[in-house]
């Protein structure tokens, strides 16, 4: 019996600890995709978004990430940090990833910039299996139960371990796009003493690309969206249209599941409506996901982020006193 609690335990949230969280507002907060942009726009910059996902199950879903980052002018470089919470609250799964991440830039020719960039992390994944009860806790006599137990499959309670990742940016003008790989040593994470369950890597490519419509006027532009993701057997490409008005900008994204490996999965799983405000240096971003599967009244998704750039803010658009050279 308790070799099957722990065989459950171990198929049931494989998925979850083998999953990165994914953000919608990549293009709001870049850095959450890609750390070429680690001191990007050579000023100092730092923002907070937070995620929740289906409040209206038993089994909601919270993700937080928050970064601080500066450029160094004199090495061409930037540096940051950045830190990543994840919660599961029927599981009771919880990830917490802090990562030192750097960039290059290398101006290619005119207004064209490269930026590859590393990022080394320390994660812990806990789930708190102490609320497991095996077999050989139990006196069935006295009715009294041990705190510890012999069972040598016992699982992990806590999981540590480093993280190598790696990005590739290019920027020009308003326009970026970049490819991301995480988790290059693929770090054991297995739930079992003695185990060896790697992550999978994760890769991504994405972009913002700006649409030639709106160019005659410095206060507008209409974004091309996008980013595709694949990390073992899950993928999903996100893609979708933004305009930015000056201070004010709106956009709508499609999530699609392109390699339909299930064949009863939907193609098109959520359509995103996303907005965002800009005051002073700081950006303000709200987005709603309406879930297009047959899950039932989960609630949705929604994200809200709030980012900060402080300096000169004439490298950013939508930012104060924005203009397009660099």
């Amino acid at each position: 019996m308790k070799k099957l609690v722990i065989i459950i335990c171990v198929l049931s949230f494989n998925l979850s600890f083998s999953q990165d969280p994914i953000f919608s507002q990549f293009f709001t907060i870049p850095e959450t995709v890609n750390t070429g942009f680690t001191g990007a726009y050579n000023n100092t910059k730092a923002g907070v978004i937070h995620r929740v996902q289906w409040p209206a199950l038993n089994f909601s879903i919270n993700t937080q990430f928050a970064f601080v980052d500066n450029w160094f002018e004199e090495i061409r470089s930037g540096v940051g940090i950045s830190v990543l919470n994840h919660k599961e609250t029927h599981t009771r799964y919880n990830l917490t990833q802090v990562n030192l991440n750097y960039a290059y830039e290398v101006r290619l020719f005119d207004e064209f910039y490269f930026r590859p960039s590393i990022s080394v992390g320390y994660g812990a994944k806990d789930f708190g299996f102490q609320n497991i009860l095996l077999e050989d806790q139990i006196n069935v006599f006295s009715g009294l139960i041990s705190e510890t137990t012999i069972d040598p499959a016992i699982l992990h309670d806590n999981i540590m371990y480093f993280d190598y990742s790696s990005s590739l940016l290019f920027m020009y003008d308003r326009s970026w796009f970049g490819f991301t790989i995480k988790h290059l040593n693929k770090p054991n994470i297995s739930l079992l003493y003695q185990g060896n369950s790697e992550l999978d890597m994760f890769m991504s490519f994405h972009g913002s690309l700006e649409l030639p419509i709106l160019r005659h006027n410095s206060d507008n532009a209409l974004f091309l969206m996008f980013n595709g993701m694949k990390q073992a057997e899950y993928n999903r490409l996100d893609f979708g249209l933004q305009y930015a008005q000056d201070w004010f900008t709106f956009g709508l994204l499609a999530a699609t599941n392109p390699i339909r490996s299930n064949p009863n999965s939907h193609f098109l799983t959520s359509i995103n409506a996303v907005a965002g405000i800009t005051w002073e240096g700081f950006r303000f971003g709200y987005s709603y996901s309406f879930n297009m599967s047959d899950i039932g009244r989960e609630g949705g998704v929604y994200e809200l982020s709030v980012s900060w750039q402080g300096g000169d803010s004439s490298n950013c658009f939508g930012c104060p006193k924005y203009s397009p050279s660099r």
